[in-house]
């Protein structure tokens, strides 16, 4: 993997650097040769040289990872980086932008891409997600965790009470039914079974 960044600069700066990068090092006599990158401590704010001019720049963060490619024939993408920040340059009289992460993607389809193209971030109490991140790591541990012993004792108190109340229902007790007599059959007359009517055949 290659280390890359990408750099964004005013229309007048891109002039500038493609007239530099497009004439040969004998043929250039202009005082574009000479190119600095500097920035302060807090790693935020520089300031970009082309020539004998300064410009104020500023690392800001893409709001998602740009992936670099290139090629040797044409044919076959290798891919080469990982860009996750960007320096942009500014005009001298441009204000310094008051946010850590750009807005805007690379491309026009990637246009306030946070707002626009991913998924809003839940509404979560920080408490709350303290507080199960102290259990986890109790379980984790090996021990219990503060609320897991209260909610058992709830749900086997729950059971319990379940099982009791099912043993106090009263169990319907079954059904007899008198034996009516069926349609058609006589009776006075015993019933005949096949047995019966065999033994007559003989």
């Amino acid at each position: 993997m290659e280390e890359q960044f990408i750099l964004r600069v005013p229309p007048s700066v891109a002039e500038r650097l493609d007239r530099l990068l497009s004439e040969s090092e004998n043929a250039s006599s202009s005082d574009d040769k000479s190119l600095d990158l500097s920035f302060s401590e807090d790693g935020k704010s520089g300031t970009f040289v082309i020539g004998n001019d300064h410009f104020p720049a500023s690392l800001l963060d893409l709001p998602c990872v740009v992936e670099s490619y290139k090629t040797y024939d044409d044919s076959v993408l290798i891919k080469s980086a990982n860009v996750g920040q960007m320096i942009m340059v500014r005009e001298a009289g441009d204000a310094a932008p008051d946010v850590v992460e750009y807005r805007h993607g690379l491309t026009p389809p990637m246009r306030d891409a946070r707002k626009r193209r991913f998924r809003r971030e839940p509404d979560l109490n920080p408490e709350l997600v303290q507080r199960v991140l102290k259990d986890l790591v109790k379980i984790h541990a090996g021990a219990t965790a503060e609320n897991v012993d209260a909610e058992a004792a709830e749900q086997e108190e729950d059971v319990d009470g379940s099982v009791r109340n099912a043993s106090k229902k009263p169990v319907p007790a079954p059904v007899v039914k008198a034996d009516a007599p069926e349609a058609g059959t006589n009776a006075g007359e015993p019933d005949r079974s096949d047995s019966d009517e065999s033994d007559d055949s003989i």
